[in-house]
């Protein structure tokens, strides 16, 4: 993970590299960036959780 509390969402979308699909070798919108780290965050508390 990013270490720096200091990064933006943009800077961080900026250093991702999409590696699959339709859009390989692009970087990922901001939007989308936000979207992985909020379903992270959502399977990490659900597994916390369960056990």
């Amino acid at each position: 993970m990013i270490e720096s509390p200091e990064m933006s969402v943009r800077d961080i979308a900026k250093r991702l590299v999409i590696t699959t699909g339709k859009k390989k070798g692009q970087h990922p919108s901001p939007a989308t960036v936000m979207r992985m780290l909020r379903e992270h965050d959502e399977h990490t508390t659900a597994m916390e959780t369960t056990g």
